[in-house]
């Protein structure tokens, strides 16, 4: 079986004062507090969903 790739998304600016849509998908990648890290496979969903909110997490890929 192929080995899927993942991503550690860590959320390193806060989400006070932004658009609900994107504080909805903050919520939606499962990101609460400041400094709170998750991983996911990466898929095209994952994927625009970070580059939507690319300047409020860090993102780094994972083996």
């Amino acid at each position: 079986m192929a080995k899927t790739k993942k991503v550690r998304i860590q959320l390193v600016r806060s989400v006070i004062g932004r658009k609900p849509e994107q504080r909805r998908t903050i919520k939606a990648l499962g990101l609460k507090k400041m400094n709170s890290t998750v991983e996911h496979d990466v898929n095209p969903v994952i994927m625009g969903m970070i580059n939507s909110v690319s300047h409020l997490v860090k993102v780094e890929e994972i083996n």
